[in-house]
């Protein structure tokens, strides 16, 4: 590239990113379209999708919503179809269980893969297809440090998280020939709806904070840097990769049993 001013630049590109409607998925969204891509926003919370594409436009960027749940196979290829050829996907939505494994119900651990794995694949074989054909494209899922440490309580969770990253390793193998990226982001402890028990007590929040080699929690925007690298072509070497943002916390040892 001649003008590396030009290596986050994202105009003319659309960016499926499921999850828009709050959290890490809202923040990718408003950094997408703020790089000038065309983002289109999925979540089941149709009035937070539909808020975060008010954002985005009132700032004069491109966006628009589609409906998507990534639970249910036809309703993922519906969406995809609806937004269109795509040269970004980022996939953020998860769900937790908090429970020692020994306790854990079928249907807990059914629900807790359905999105978590299932979902993430279901996300990955459609938009995958359509950038295999087209010879390009980058695919975003988040994963987390539970693919690499664990707690009490996380065991599903970070099941679901490992096994994101296998995926995405495997079809980084699979799609590479074909010009298409794959790769993983492993946030920290993010404030988002997901953590938000762990927030309401005080002993766990502040225990998370101090793990952390920056001595805090991260927030949704300080994952969009991550998003933007891969998306763009400054990440355009990097395929197969787990980017791991999560202020020191596994560099630094440390235990906390948290309250089930």
């Amino acid at each position: 590239m001649d003008n590396f001013r030009l290596l986050f630049d994202l105009t003319g590109r659309r960016a499926l990113v499921v999850g828009a409607g709050s959290g890490i998925g809202q923040a990718a969204a408003q950094g997408l379209a703020a790089f000038g891509a065309e983002v289109v926003c999925a979540d089941v919370n149709a009035a937070g999708n539909a808020a975060t594409v008010a954002a985005i436009q009132a700032q004069d960027g491109q966006a628009r919503a589609v409906a998507l749940d990534m639970r249910d196979a036809a309703s993922v290829e519906a969406g995809l179809a609806e937004a269109g050829a795509l040269d970004v996907l980022v996939s953020t939505p998860s769900i937790n269980v908090r429970k020692p494994l020994l306790e854990i119900s079928d249907a807990e651990f059914d629900r807790v893969i359905d999105l978590n794995l299932k979902g993430t694949f279901r996300l990955l074989r459609a938009a995958g297809r359509g950038m295999a054909e087209r010879g390009r494209g980058s695919l975003i899922t988040f994963s987390s440090i539970r693919a690499q440490v664990v707690e009490p309580g996380q065991g599903v969770y970070a099941a679901t998280k490992a096994g994101t990253l296998q995926l995405c390793r495997a079809l980084a193998a699979e799609l590479g020939p074909r010009g298409v990226r794959v790769n993983a982001i492993a946030p920290g402890v993010v404030e988002t709806p997901l953590t938000a028990p762990i927030k309401a007590k005080p002993e766990w929040y502040n225990a998370y904070a101090a793990k952390s080699a920056l001595g805090r929690w991260a927030q949704p925007s300080e994952m969009v840097g991550a998003v933007l690298f891969l998306a763009s072509d400054a990440g355009s070497f990097v395929t197969g990769s787990l980017l791991v943002v999560d202020g020191g916390w596994t560099a630094v040892d440390g235990r906390f049993t948290p309250p089930l």
